[in-house]
């Protein structure tokens, strides 16, 4: 068991210095990225809704900190900071709802941190992070009247969900409005992959932050996860070759 947790020590240091180290080279470049269409309509959305005065809603899901699923909140917690300062000019502030506890007081400091940078210190509107529910379905029960009532343009369904996700699109479909998901759970992903517009699949989820003008270090965490998973492939290979051979 030591060896095994000495295994994973190493790659985490391993993936840590090699983040570092291609951070420090984008510093002088701009990285060049596969293109994806769904973060241009996002960016129009966006637009259009900091225009025209209505409001954008980002949902983060479910998932903890302390839970496998921390990595979608995460990314969706970096999404809300992103898209809150592109809408700090609107007359409306953005909306965020969430499921679990501790990511809803995260994003009220999220939002109001760009609040203040963006409005020097201007009294910030602390409901505009909701704890919408704490099961799945009294969370998308508590999410559909914001999408309803709150003259809503724009959703960001971005975090861990599970299959209520589906409400939360007919909702947006009802109401004619952008839609751009994405998620880390399997059947989550299903029903999104048949009913949201936009959809990020697999890998795609971690990496809306370096699309959405993010740090060098976003920038350099697609490449590691490239080097990451040539790294698993030759891997799978080579035990193949070895047990072919008869060795292992």
């Amino acid at each position: 068991m030591i060896w095994i947790g000495l295994a994973g020590l190493g790659v985490v240091l391993f993936t840590a210095g090699l983040m570092l180290g291609l951070s420090f080279l984008r510093r002088k470049s701009r990285p060049a990225f596969r293109d994806l269409p769904a973060f241009a309509r996002l960016h129009q959305a966006v637009g259009r809704a900091v225009e025209d005065g209505s409001r954008l809603h980002i949902s983060l899901g479910r998932g903890g900190l302390t839970t496998p699923q921390s990595a979608a909140t995460l990314a969706g917690l970096g999404m809300l900071r992103r898209l809150a300062d592109l809408t700090s000019a609107s007359d409306q502030p953005p909306v965020a709802t969430s499921g679990e506890s501790t990511i809803a007081i995260l994003s009220q400091d999220t939002l109001q941190s760009s609040s203040q940078t963006a409005t020097l210190g201007a009294a910030f509107d602390i409901t505009a992070g909701r704890l919408a529910g704490l099961t799945p379905f009294s969370y998308a029960a508590g999410t559909l009247p914001v999408m309803h009532d709150e003259n809503v343009s724009a959703t960001v369904l971005m975090g861990n969900f599970g299959v209520e996700v589906a409400l939360l699109t007919d909702a947006a479909e009802r109401k004619n409005t952008y839609l751009l998901a994405g998620s880390d759970n399997l059947p989550a992903q299903a029903v999104l992959y048949a009913s949201a517009p936009d959809m990020l699949i697999g890998e795609e989820l971690f990496a809306a932050d370096a699309y959405n003008n993010g740090g060098p270090l976003h920038s350099a965490s697609l490449t590691v996860q490239d080097v990451l998973r040539w790294l698993l492939i030759a891997a799978m290979l080579f035990g193949a070759l070895l047990k072919l051979a008869g060795i292992l």
